[in-house]
Order: C-alpha cells, then sequence, then structure tokens
C-alpha cells in the first residue's frame, strides 16, 4: 500500500521540492501552505506530516498539539522541519513527541532515508502493539494497542512518547535500561537526542504514576529500571 504523506510549510519551493521527490519514491503527496489549512487535509489516509515550525496563521507547534489531542490523529509520525538550527527548537520538538527533526535547507538523501525510517518504526510499533493486548504490573495495566495505561483500574493519558518509552521499560521489567537502549528504540538510532531527553520523560511519567513512582528506579549514571513486582 502507497503511504501518504502530508507536507505543512509556508514556502512553495520547498513544498514543491519535497513533493516532488516524495512522489519519485512512490509515496502519495498531499501540501498545505499553513497550518490551517493541514489541519484542513489531516484524514484516515495520511501516514506521516512533515511540519514546518514557522507559519502564518496556525505554525508547526499549535498543529502538533492539535493532532497530538485528538485520538485519530494522535499516532501519526511527525517529522518537525525548520530553518532555525537551534538546539533548543530541536531538544523541545523531541520532548514533546516528534519523531524526527530537520533543518532547512534540507538534504534530500537524507530527508528520504528519515522518512523511510519513520515510516518502518510506525509499521514495527503497530505490529509490537498487535501481540500484547494488556500488559499487567501490580496496580499498573498497559494497554499497547491503544497507548493508555490504568493506574488501580483508573485511565491515565500519557503524550505517545511518554507511553513509548514507559513500554519499553514495561516490556523490560526488572532488568536495567540504559539511556542509549531507549533512545535507540523509542526515538530511533539515526536521531540525535540528548540523554536530558529521556530524563525529562522519564520524570513526566513518575508524576503521572503518582505514588507508584518509585516503580520507575533511577540506577545513577546507567538507566532505569522498572520493578515488576511493585
Amino acid at each position: 500500500m502507497t503511504s501518504t504523506i502530508l507536507i505543512i510549510d509556508d514556502e512553495p519551493d520547498i513544498r514543491e521540492l519535497l513533493k516532488y521527490n516524495l512522489e519519485r519514491e512512490g509515496y502519495n503527496v498531499l501540501t498545505a501552505r499553513d497550518g490551517r489549512e493541514g489541519m484542513e487535509k489531516i484524514n484516515s489516509s495520511v501516514r506521516l506530516v512533515i511540519l514546518d515550525i514557522m507559519m502564518p496563521k496556525m505554525d508547526g507547534w499549535e498543529v502538533f498539539r492539535q493532532l497530538r489531542k485528538n485520538p485519530k490523529t494522535r499516532d501519526i509520525p511527525v517529522i518537525f522541519l525548520t530553518a532555525r538550527d537551534s538546539e533548543i527548537d530541536e531538544v523541545v520538538g523531541l520532548e514533546i513527541g516528534a519523531d524526527d527533526f530537520l533543518t532547512k535547507p534540507v538534504k534530500i538523501r537524507t530527508l528520504l532515508a528519515r522518512v523511510r525510517k519513520t515510516l518502518q518504526r510506525r509499521i514495527d510499533h503497530v505490529s509490537a502493539r498487535s501481540i500484547d493486548t494488556v500488559i499487567s504490573l501490580g496496580a499498573l495495566d498497559v494497554f499497547p494497542q491503544n497507548y493508555t495505561i490504568a493506574l488501580e483500574a483508573k485511565t491515565v493519558s500519557l503524550p505517545k512518547k511518554e507511553f513509548e518509552v514507559l513500554l519499553f521499560l514495561v516490556r523490560h521489567a526488572d532488568h536495567v535500561v540504559t539511556r542509549e537502549e531507549l533512545l535507540n528504540n523509542v526515538w530511533g538510532r539515526d536521531i540525535v537526542v540528548v540523554d536530558r531527553t529521556v530524563d525529562v520523560h522519564v520524570r513526566k511519567i513518575r508524576e503521572k504514576l503518582g505514588r507508584h513512582a518509585s516503580m520507575i528506579e533511577t540506577v545513577k549514571g546507567v538507566g532505569y529500571r522498572l520493578r515488576g513486582s511493585a
């Protein structure tokens, strides 16, 4: 099946360049010139969004927030695209759950490689989720098929990346998981993400676990361990 990619960018030359090269690779490509138009063009066939940050009417951050709030679009992978060569932008984008981050001018071969990697990672996640209906550890129930968890039978909402970090820890319960393993398996080996990104996600997960936060232990200088007996 041909994957549909939506490009949201206010620069016509960028839209046409990316559209041309992605269509040459066999993808079906939709384009939008600003965030509002992009939200109008999101549909069930879209498998990936390439999203510019600085746009009129609705910027990329707001588009991303709206995508993640909607259960119908929250799992669509997003690659941020920006003209700003800023480490802060990249860290913020990845911390809020973006799948990748590229700066302009875009190197086409790099973009195509990242697109293939992101789409494959999405397929892998869907396949992995279909294996487990529910994983239960003490008061914690994890439902991989719909990206939700429950604590003491009460549903708790987690953003996509926080859920994926927790799910990886759950699937490796009682084993020490290094930060590098989390980075490679949640964000991917070819994406440059700092260790602080993992720590921020774990801190936010602990906040949502409340009095069960101690389930996730910090192994100093190494990474984390989720205690399956908690």
